[in-house]
């Protein structure tokens, strides 16, 4: 059904409060926050399997389907079937409760991933889903049901689909759609150096024009359409898998005119080479704009957004902020971990964004570890990492890959959900010391009710948080609903939104431990 109407938030009042729950939150002596910890709970049975072409992909979408606000997990199967997962969590602050429920329109085989959005503005969300197989677009119609789209003009062929990202460009009534394929399964010299291309579906009013074929493809694995200089609109940066594409690829950023291109070396964009898997987006040094975090094997790369060079440059700052994960932590495996789904989030709501890394063999390939823990990265306040996934209870040892790292039961905790390859789904509930925290909804006008590429900024004392709402990133895996702020001991903060047009509410003073609705 749709999200329940707010009240239209017009800039310099006050936005609509809702206090979900009334849960009561004391003080937190600092060091209360270093105590973490994760307790295991159960889903429906569920495993992502499949032969070489499911050795990647394995993602989950997170989202509200039938609006409690309690976000539905719709997990990849590979050869098995995909499935919806219904959350009956007993109340905010309940202990995780899922149920299968998928309707016969999701229950569908060669999924590898799925990302949720608002396509046709009727607040009611929608899944692209992505496939080894031809893609789809199924409109939600309330309740957790779903049908495919008639009417949009997408027409997808049997590709194997391993990366996606959306945005709204200036003007669109539908959004701008981004498929990334992996290799050319088609191509008799294959798999090597025969990287497909990236797939963009651009409106054409009402419905979809045919697709444009962005070339060169470097075998995508995570792509993401970010507003990376805050000046309005996004652009695709795609994050590629060299061990197809072998020689003359790299990393990608594609500047989204008319006819888009790719940047150049003398714009600021430096050539970059990886076994990239997945990406991460997030402002870590208050500056307001997006840094990002690139999982691959080996180490994982951390990048700092330059703004002094006018373009999209980033400086790596992986090993002076100790966020490698290069090596297993446990587990007595040596050799060099394979990363693959990241997302940043504030799991001990201490103020300081963490970083969680799902971890696995592709398969079975010899110079990497097979007993890869997943990683719980703790940002401290000197900016630096520290590893706590085996305190925090989170390092299984399963092959994972995609995963959610959400607020699953309104408690203002950020749970986890894992996809593993040949092994069982894995929840966990964060149970750590409950510090404060805000959580918010941002609703809007159709079509991009989302608002999809605006900026919500959360200021405490002289600091800021600053998120952008995308759609993309990870691996293979998207969410969708309340933005999350961990506010430390803060018990008041101030909050406003920036647009994508890049006008900017009023800042607007609220209290911690409760969700508000900002609409516009």
């Amino acid at each position: 059904m749709p999200s329940k109407k707010s009240q239209p938030w017009p800039f310099g009042s006050l936005p609509p409060v809702i206090p979900k729950h009334t849960l009561a939150f004391a003080l937190i002596a600092p060091s209360a926050f270093a105590d973490i910890s994760y307790a295991p709970r159960t889903l429906p049975d569920h495993t992502y399997a499949g032969g070489w072409e499911h050795y990647v992909g394995g993602g989950v979408a997170a989202f509200d389907c039938n609006g409690d606000q309690l976000p539905e997990l719709y997990a990849a199967g590979g050869e098995n079937p995909a499935q919806l997962m219904r959350n009956v969590t007993a109340g905010a602050g309940g202990d995780l409760a899922f149920t299968a429920d998928t309707p016969g329109a999701l229950a569908v085989t060669g999924v590898i991933g799925a990302y949720p959005l608002d396509i046709d503005g009727d607040s009611i969300l929608d899944l692209a889903i992505l496939r080894n197989g031809p893609d789809l677009l199924m409109q939600g119609q309330g309740n957790c049901t779903f049908e495919p789209f008639t009417d949009l003009g997408f027409v997808s062929g049997d590709h194997w689909t391993t990366a996606f990202s959306a945005t709204w460009e200036t003007g669109n009534s539908l959004p701008t759609l981004a498929f990334g394929t992996y290799v050319d399964r088609s191509n008799p010299d294959g798999p090597f150096e025969t990287c497909d291309a990236t797939l963009l579906y651009r409106p054409n009013g009402q419905s979809y024009a045919p697709v444009t074929r962005l070339e060169p493809g470097f075998c995508a694995l995570s792509m993401l359409f970010t507003d990376w200089s805050r000046t309005g609109r996004a652009d695709l940066r795609t994050s590629n898998d060299r061990h197809y594409y072998v020689r003359g690829g790299q990393e990608q950023m594609w500047a989204m005119e008319d006819t888009p291109r790719l940047y150049a070396q003398d714009e600021g964009w430096q050539p970059y080479m990886l076994w990239g898997m997945g990406i991460a987006s997030r402002d870590l040094n208050g500056d307001g704009y997006s840094d990002v975090y690139l999982t691959s094997m080996g180490d994982q790369k951390f990048q700092y957004f330059d703004p002094a060079l006018g373009g999209p440059a980033y400086r790596d700052a992986t090993y002076e902020r100790g966020t490698t994960a290069h090596r297993p932590y446990t587990g007595g495996d040596g050799r060099p971990s394979t990363g693959w789904h990241a997302a940043f989030g504030d799991v001990n709501n201490d103020g300081l964004d963490d970083i969680f890394v799902a971890k696995g063999n592709v398969e079975q390939m010899p110079g990497a570890a097979m007993d890869d823990p997943n990683n719980l990265l703790i940002q401290l306040p000197d900016g630096t990492f520290t590893e706590r996934g085996l305190e925090a209870g989170i390092s299984n040892l399963a092959r994972s890959r995609g995963a959610a790292l959400m607020d699953l039961n309104l408690d203002g905790l950020l749970d986890l959900a894992v996809v593993n390859r040949r092994a069982q789904m894995e929840l966990y509930q964060n149970t750590s010391a409950p510090g404060n925290w805000l959580a918010v909804q941002i609703t809007a006008a159709a079509p991009n009710t989302g608002s999809i590429g605006a900026h919500v900024e959360l200021r405490t004392g002289d600091r800021v948080q600053t998120r952008e709402i995308t759609v993309g990133g990870g691996h293979a895996s998207g969410q969708a609903g309340l933005l999350h702020f961990g506010m430390g001991q803060n018990t008041m903060a101030e909050v406003r939104v920036i647009l994508p047009n890049q006008s900017a509410s009023d800042w607007q003073q609220v209290d911690a431990n409760q969700i508000i609705t900002l609409s516009h």
